[in-house]
């Protein structure tokens, strides 16, 4: 498992926290830190909206349900939640991914979006 100390967000800086209410997070410690156990990458530091919710949905992924049995209290607008970098991808082309934090998004979401798209859909940038 990566730790926040050695993880670098895709500025090149040290990874920060996404977000504690909801505790998001592969390893549910608040950051979009990765490791081999995280095989679909969750490491898009996002701040999801309705449109994305239903996208997401409509793709099979429902986050806004609660699910108490593993601990998810379900999404809603305005959450920062750690999702797969290939997901935002998706999102991102068909004109519907939500906002990022770019100093809590793990670099490696390099790998499957470029850091021009992700610093226009930036909140954490002026």
């Amino acid at each position: 498992m990566a730790t926040t100390a050695e993880a670098v967000n895709v500025l090149g800086e040290k990874l920060e926290l996404c977000g504690t209410d909801p505790e998001t997070g592969f390893y549910r410690d608040g950051c979009c830190n990765t490791g081999p156990d995280d095989l679909a990458a969750h490491v898009v530091c996002a701040v999801v909206t309705d449109e994305f919710l239903e996208y997401s949905a409509a793709k099979g992924n429902d986050l806004s349900t609660p699910r108490p049995e593993f601990g998810f209290p379900g999404l809603k607008e305005g959450d920062s939640w750690c999702l797969c970098a290939s997901r935002w991808q998706e999102a991102f082309e068909a004109d519907c991914a939500p906002r990022v934090k770019l100093r809590a998004t793990h670099r490696s979401a390099l790998k499957c979006s470029k850091l021009e798209d992700l610093k226009r859909h930036s909140v954490d940038l002026s």
